[in-house]
């Protein structure tokens, strides 16, 4: 009979999976910035960013307002390992008066309490942080400020709604200054506000790390998760998580919920303080289930079905009902005793068949409760699930509030209801011993240890933060290195080299035919066939072959070097069909050489990881023609070495007869550009010009940039295969941005900000953060997950936490390349500004090199420093097309043109 009665209070599984996609979509609307506003469920941010990780420390005060008392805590949290942590509390009442009177007689009344409670704990004298537990809904707009959107649980403060609750306890405590905890400075005392239900996350949180869900079941009902900063259109910043309160009591409020509110659900709403609002709360909370529970009794006896159809006064009184007696009445394991003895004391003297009926239409009530509940919190842990892209998750979930603690069978339904609607998650319910006070005092100490942190963490990176005087000076030192290396006189000591390239010419349009270009500079080696053509047909066509070049050839003897390179060539020849020609060759060499004509080059040194014996001081032209000449296979005229800077210039100025600088940032940094005959002191002749080379990673070695590099950099020299050489390409380069980043991780683990103080073996071996990684890691679109799992590759376990910072440390190595790139490329468009007499310039620079084309940032901070420098100059930037291939065969072929001009 009870059942036909409340039919449309038992709720299938299809009903609850519906009723878990209606709420998932709700809180897709709260989360919106566009869809908030008229969302039900409003979604708050919390300003709550970190979970604890157990290294909070510190002695706190909290306060909690919102349940049916007050408290006040002491907390102690102690860093000792073991999570260890001492509360005092003590409890004051919540008169009628107070919580329906006026907003100065409520916070009056708090500073009063907290005032007393410091008194008993002889805590006056000392002057400690203070989290505020508020459990009402919120809009924060930062963890210390929070403006009440509107009172719930018979709650009813005049003066209080859209004003800001932490400034209102700030003045009522400022009040009472003749105290003497309050003679100082009171601004820094309420450091967070916090609701009940992310106290609960949190107090759970410091004792299980998994927790990042918090349940409240109680006189309200409410929920909060960490979501994902990206997701939360009200808040800035797209990195880490931020706690979301849900205030899930409004579900239903724009009529959502309407096919499953029975009569009684109406009935229960018109008769409540807030009629239309927090509809999904009044079929859950225990404020309101008793009195569901007494309408439904009231008509069912109305209607002759219980107690002989007597209605006693009992039934006709509101909140005669409590949610102790239901909770009592469920006590199937006492029989129908204590049924019989609560509706006796109510004047309803039942029968047995009436104890059975009421006892049925409890159990219904409440099931219905925790069904709902259930679901909900079911679209909470999916919707975490997914963020995270787990097929299945572990996860816990703090909880707390009277009806899951006291009603015999609550927390057995919730549980076994959410296993089996997110059969993918494995869900531990965990419930919060010390409630929502430690909560705030928790939330309170992670607030200080980030504090602390972020301090820590910006002494650290300070160092990489140039200013703009600080580019300017790096830019002037950059001219001056630059002349030094031009001049007679000081070439010998010069750091930056300006190596002559004796290229005296960019392409005109007018070169043709099939040229074979050499590519030597990196791990990799390439032979390509380039076919050119001129006039309206003009296209370059090319085919080529990738060979590997192992580390022990890279560092063995040279013959060894060039054997392989010929082999190499060989094969290609081979693989082409073109073994008999005599085709003239281009050789890309990036390395430092010393040049004497476009076809001779002297190795001044060794970069980028090479070591191969008995090359440097020698003619690299000359090793390469007595490789072949070993062999005896093949002939080839050897027109042109090249360095890969030139080449990418020469391949630009192929499409736009502007561009006269070719810049590197890859693996190594370098430029090189047309400088006038007249200001190269170290070569005969004054007419035309020459593209010089500059070598500019060199720039630095004699100190004068030692005031910008940080012991990171220092480091980073003295570990590398040549220390004290290359420095300012040490510092731009890609081939050692990962390394600086490893050692300031390194040094930010030891100081315990990061991987929890642990330096794992990963993180000790050098080179292991290539600078793909960077890139990766830097990339906007890459949330933080995926970059947990790029620094799980590495074999570093991080939290959401340590991504934040790694992405943080990696965002300042690279800016701070970019800049001194910037500041290095503006000294040289200024020179070739003044070079042309001008007031304006306008010039293009080719560019290549993986730093500047896969680094989300990388190409856009060295344009705005180039801008900002120099500007008087209008510099486009234009990408390279393959310049150490291409770029040689050009070069080949401009010298053959002007070879030929020449003869003629």
């Amino acid at each position: 009979q009870v059942d036909r009665y409340l039919y449309h209070m038992r709720l299938s599984d299809d009903v609850l999976l519906d009723v878990m996609a209606r709420f998932q979509a709700e809180m897709v609307k709260g989360l919106g910035r566009d869809t908030n506003p008229t969302a039900t469920v409003k979604m708050l941010p919390s300003f709550v960013r970190s979970l604890p990780d157990g290294s909070e420390k510190g002695d706190f005060l909290a306060v909690d307002l919102g349940g049916s008392q007050f408290r006040a805590h002491r907390v102690k949290v102690f860093d000792d390992g073991k999570q260890s942590s001492q509360l005092e509390s003590k409890f004051y009442p919540t008169p009628k008066e107070i919580i329906q009177g006026n907003g100065a007689e409520l916070f009056d009344y708090v500073a009063d309490c907290l005032l007393d409670f410091m008194e008993t704990k002889n805590l006056k004298h000392k002057k400690l942080p203070l989290g505020f537990t508020f459990s009402f809904p919120c809009k924060q707009a930062k963890l210390e400020e929070g403006v009440l959107l509107a009172w719930t649980k018979h709650f009813k403060v005049r003066g209080v709604q859209d004003t800001d609750v932490v400034s209102s306890l700030r003045k009522a405590l400022q009040k009472h200054k003749a105290s003497l905890y309050l003679q100082e400075d009171i601004d820094v005392d309420v450091l967070a506000l916090v609701n009940d239900t992310v106290g609960t996350m949190m107090t759970c949180g410091y004792d299980d790390q998994r927790c990042e869900v918090g349940l409240i079941i109680g006189t309200g009902t409410n929920a909060c998760y960490m979501e994902e900063m990206r997701h939360i259109d009200l808040v800035e910043g797209d990195e880490g998580r931020m706690c979301i309160n849900t205030e899930w009591g409004a579900f239903g409020d724009d009529g959502a919920l309407d096919d499953l509110r029975t009569e009684f659900d109406r009935e229960l709403d018109l008769g409540s303080l807030n009629p239309g609002k927090q509809l999904f709360e009044k079929m859950i909370s225990s404020l309101y289930l008793g009195e569901l529970v007494r309408l439904i009794l009231l008509k069912m006896t109305k209607e002759g079905l219980l107690f002989n159809g007597k209605v006693s006064t009992a039934l006709l009184t509101k909140g005669k009902i409590e949610m102790k007696h239901v909770s009592a009445m469920e006590k199937y394991k006492e029989g129908l005793s204590n049924t019989k003895e609560i509706l006796t004391e109510l004047n309803l003297f039942p029968s047995e068949e009436d104890c059975i009926a009421v006892q049925h239409v409890c159990t219904i009530v409440s099931f219905r409760s925790a069904n709902l509940c259930a679901a909900a919190l079911a679209a909470i842990l999916t919707r975490l699930r997914e963020n995270k892209k787990l097929l299945r998750m572990r996860t816990t979930v703090g909880i707390d509030g009277g009806l899951y603690k006291t009603h015999p069978q609550y927390a057995k339904r919730l549980h076994k209801v959410v296993r089996r609607l997110v059969p993918n998650c494995d869900v531990r319910f965990l419930l919060s011993v010390s409630g929502s006070g430690k909560g705030a005092a928790v939330v309170t100490a992670v607030a200080y240890r980030l504090a602390a942190q972020r301090k820590q963490i910006d002494a650290t990176l300070a160092p990489f933060l140039l200013s703009l005087e600080a580019l300017r000076e790096v830019k002037k030192k950059m001219r001056t290195e630059l002349e030094y290396g031009l001049k007679r006189e000081t070439q010998a000591s010069a750091t930056v080299k300006m190596l002559p390239t004796y290229v005296c010419g960019t392409p005109d349009g007018t070169e043709k035919g099939k040229f074979l270009a050499l590519d030597l500079g990196g791990t990799n080696f390439r032979v390509l066939l380039v076919k050119i053509r001129s006039g309206r047909r003009r296209s370059v066509q090319m085919y080529n072959k990738i060979f590997a070049i192992p580390l022990e050839i890279m560092q063995g003897t040279g013959e060894e070097l060039f054997d392989h390179i010929v082999q190499c060539i060989a094969d290609f020849l081979e693989y082409m069909g073109i073994k008999g020609a005599r085709l003239p060759l281009g050789f890309t060499f990036s390395f430092p050489c010393r040049q004497a004509s476009i076809d001779k080059g002297t190795l001044v040194g060794w970069t980028k990881g090479f070591k191969a014996t008995d090359c440097e001081g020698e003619d690299v032209v000359d090793m390469l023609r007595e490789a072949i000449r070993r062999r005896n296979e093949f002939d080839l005229d050897i027109v042109a070495v090249v360095n890969d800077t030139v080449g990418t210039m020469m391949t630009c100025g192929y499409e736009d007869p502007n561009c006269e600088i070719g810049l590197i940032a890859g693996t190594g940094s370098n430029v090189c550009y047309m400088e006038d005959m007249k200001n190269i002191e170290i070569v005969e002749g004054n007419e035309g010009k020459m593209c010089i080379n500059t070598e500019w990673g060199g720039f630095g070695d004699n100190g004068c940039i030692d005031n910008i590099r940080t012991k990171y950099d220092k480091e980073v020299d003295e570990g590398s295969l040549n220390p004290g050489k290359q420095r300012y390409e040490k510092m731009t380069s890609g081939m050692y941005l990962g390394e600086i980043v490893r050692q300031i991780l390194i040094d930010l683990t030891k100081q315990g900000l990061l991987f929890r103080g642990q330096i794992s073996e990963s993180l000790r071996k050098r080179s292991i953060f290539e600078t793909k990684f960077l890139s990766q890691i830097e990339s906007d679109r890459l949330a933080l997950l995926q970059v947990r799992r790029i620094l799980q590759q590495l074999g570093l376990d991080s939290t959401c936490e340590d991504s934040i910072i790694v992405k943080e440390v990696c965002g300042a190595v690279s800016k701070r390349a970019a800049q001194l790139c910037g500041a290095g490329l503006a000294a040289i468009v200024e020179k070739k500004r003044e070079n042309q007499g001008v007031e304006h310039l306008k010039i293009t620079v080719g560019v290549d090199g993986t730093l500047y084309k896969l680094h989300p940032h990388f190409s856009r901070v060295l344009r705005e420093t180039v801008k900002e420098l120099a500007p008087q100059c209008d510099v486009t930037f234009m990408l390279s097309e393959d310049g150490s291939g291409k770029g040689a065969a050009l070069i080949t072929a401009v010298a053959k043109r002007l070879h030929n001009v020449g003869q003629k």
